[in-house]
């Protein structure tokens, strides 16, 4: 290390972020009684939430699930407002929390981490700042968020165009698109839920879209009194039944594959689906549809249907229905979205006939040397996910290894919590782990409660937590074999790192299951943190896997090799 000054701070805990992981995991610490610093780059609390402030900004779960559930005088508390949560409403009620349970006090905001290095011969982590401030403590944690390093196209003269640039992922707070011709660029998450506000804004809206997204209705809707009271009645029930299914989140699915319903008995499923608007149940309705191509095309057929009823111009319907096996990229949920393409005002461009070629001052050219004239440019164009918020700042581990170079050719880890060479590193939701496949207010309470139950059981020991190269190799290799019986491989999207170019292409999320992931890590506690330390624990860590994937009367995905 060329900076020998001393740390400005010394703690136990360093949290980074403060979003749903990174409040959790100060308040935990707090408890445990351990000394702890929250570091973020906003100027408040929120994470993902503080940051994307784009209008339609909203929840993919509904908000009395998309929450915490470690407290339950806090769901009893808070109230909302709708069935899927606005970006106002949750980071209101992440200041909610944050001051009910005093947690600000242990953040530094507006401080953005550029390093963190393992000291081998004190065993600490040394993180600085972007302000040159310096901290020390026995753990780190990476609360840094799946969905947060923003990802900008690298389109020639962008820095040119002299209109107004905007980035959905750094939204100002007051932009007023009144009469104005705009061009969004992705239709994502974002682009789906942002294109029918600005539509209804713009003189001019120009959609550039290089894949059409498959979405259903959401059918958003005020949450009663009574069907809130409904929930709070028997909160913790709920809570405990969500915790073990696939996605962390309540609801029933048929547990049988598409083809043993008649095609109209099928039909009449997704019917019921699509007007509840639910996209997490649709794409589980059936067991086989992200597995077998022939029950996805059955969910293809009845959503490409919806929009051919919704767009009876042939050209255009072809254009805004997806060719990709469905759920295989994130399936969303809209307000409005197809009707959007019916306005007079909506010009929606094809990017594979007519890809661009550059951004000049007055608009976006073409190939073919069309100009689309606009004043203003909106970025919608999503994220380098789960990976690059980590692979961001540099993270330097035992021998000087660095977490961007280790993850160069295939993002490594155990459970997505533990990288080898990295001890007392956690990375919350990291890469394969549910995260992204799931409720994320689920996966992250259960990561922090794992982290800090294992903090627990290596301060009784004295112990550093480090998991190996082996058992990592291990988890892979169950990851692995899980994604190939999947579709997901097939599809390029950001759930195998295709949108960003040079990213290893590998499923970034774990496809096991939410209840899986869970009984997996209960496994490996009873066994004595198998895998959380470098003691030849590799056959524990097996059986934790087996026996989960036996019991449930499922091939057990490891490979001999790796088993033996």
């Amino acid at each position: 290390m060329n900076d020998q000054r001393e740390p400005n701070v010394a703690v136990d805990v360093i949290v980074v972020g403060a979003g749903f992981a990174g409040l959790y995991a100060v308040h935990r610490a707090r408890t445990a009684g351990l000394s702890v610093v929250g570091i973020e780059a906003g100027d408040g609390v929120g994470g993902v939430w503080y940051w994307n402030r784009y209008p339609g900004a909203r929840c993919d779960v509904e908000s009395t699930e998309y929450s915490y559930s470690f407290d339950e005088a806090i769901q009893q508390e808070w109230v909302w407002t709708e069935r899927f949560a606005a970006q106002t409403d949750i980071r209101s009620y992440l200041e909610f929390v944050a001051d009910r349970l005093e947690l600000k006090s242990e953040f530094t905001f507006g401080r953005r981490v550029v390093s963190a290095v393992w000291d081998e011969g004190a065993e600490l982590w040394l993180v600085t700042d972007d302000h040159g401030a310096r901290y020390r403590a026995r753990y780190l944690v990476m609360a840094t968020g799946v969905l947060s390093a923003p990802k900008i196209p690298d389109i020639e003269g962008l820095q040119d165009f002299a209109g107004e640039l905007l980035v959905t992922s750094s939204w100002p707070d007051a932009v007023d698109l009144t009469g104005r011709r705009v061009a969004v660029i992705g239709t994502g998450s974002t682009g789906i839920q942002v294109i029918p506000i600005i539509a209804k804004q713009a003189d001019d809206l120009y959609v550039l879209q290089r894949t059409a997204p498959f979405t259903l209705p959401a059918h958003n809707r005020p949450l009663t009194p009574a069907a809130l009271e409904a929930v709070k009645r028997d909160y913790a029930a709920l809570r405990e039944r969500a915790r073990w299914k696939p996605g962390g989140i309540d609801f029933e699915t048929t547990g049988r594959p598409a083809a043993s319903f008649s095609a109209e008995d099928r039909r009449a499923l997704y019917e019921e689906v699509w007007q509840e608007g639910s996209p997490f149940r649709f794409q589980a309705i059936f067991s086989d549809l992200r597995t077998d191509a022939a029950a996805n095309a059955t969910a293809m057929e009845f959503v490409s249907a919806k929009i051919h009823e919704t767009i009876t111009d042939p050209t255009l319907a072809a254009l805004l229905t997806p060719t990709y096996p469905i759920a295989t990229r994130r399936l969303c949920i809209d307000t409005g979205y197809y009707e959007t393409y019916l306005r007079p005002n909506v010009t929606l461009i094809d990017l594979n006939e007519h890809p661009i070629v550059g951004v000049t001052s007055v608009g976006i050219e073409l190939a073919g040397g069309e100009v689309v004239e606009v004043d203003t440019i909106v970025l919608a164009t999503g994220f380098d996910a789960v990976t690059g918020a980590l692979r961001r700042i540099d993270i330097v581990g035992r021998d000087g290894r660095r977490l961007s170079d280790y993850w160069a050719q295939s993002p490594r880890s155990f459970l997505g919590l533990l990288v080898a060479g990295f001890p007392n590193l956690f990375t919350i939701t990291g890469p394969s782990s549910p995260g992204v496949l799931s409720n994320m207010v689920v996966s992250i309470e259960q990561h922090i409660d794992l982290t800090f139950d294992a903090i627990a059981w290596a301060e009784q020991r004295r112990s550093l937590i480090e998991t190996t190269e082996a058992v990592e190799e291990l988890w892979a290799s169950h990851n692995e074999l899980l994604a190939s019986r999947t579709l997901l491989m097939e599809t390029d999207s950001w759930f195998v790192g295709a949108n960003v170019a040079g990213k290893p292409r590998v499923l970034l999320p774990y496809v096991g299951g939410v209840g899986n992931y869970r009984r997996i890590c209960d496994g490996l506690v009873a066994n004595g943190f198998a895998g959380f330390a470098t003691s030849g624990d590799f056959g524990l860590v097996s059986s934790a896997i087996a026996a989960v994937f036996d019991a449930e009367g499922l091939p057990i995905p490891l490979p001999i090799s790796a088993a033996s």
